[in-house]
């Protein structure tokens, strides 16, 4: 069984690609989460407490967030 890798371990290439892929991630999911708590609850699909839980505590890559802006949000009545 190979052993893991220790940051200090780690290429500076790796180093880099590990930090800008979390700072992106982290990026998207508070986006996510403001846009939660800005939007009203009639204009989310299902439960505004179960998509903060799963944005906060689901490490999707990144992926949760996406779902929640492309599928999580219904049109506003306004338009925007």
């Amino acid at each position: 069984m190979r052993r893991k890798k220790r940051w200090s371990e780690l290429s500076p290439r790796a180093r880099q690609l590990i930090v800008v892929g979390a700072t992106l991630e982290a990026t998207v999911k508070v986006a996510a989460l403001i846009d939660l708590v800005r939007r009203p609850a009639e204009e989310i699909r299902g439960s505004k407490a179960r998509w903060a839980a799963g944005i906060v505590f689901v490490n999707s890559l990144g992926v949760l967030p996406v779902i929640y802006f492309a599928w999580g949000r219904q049109p506003s009545a306004g338009g925007h």
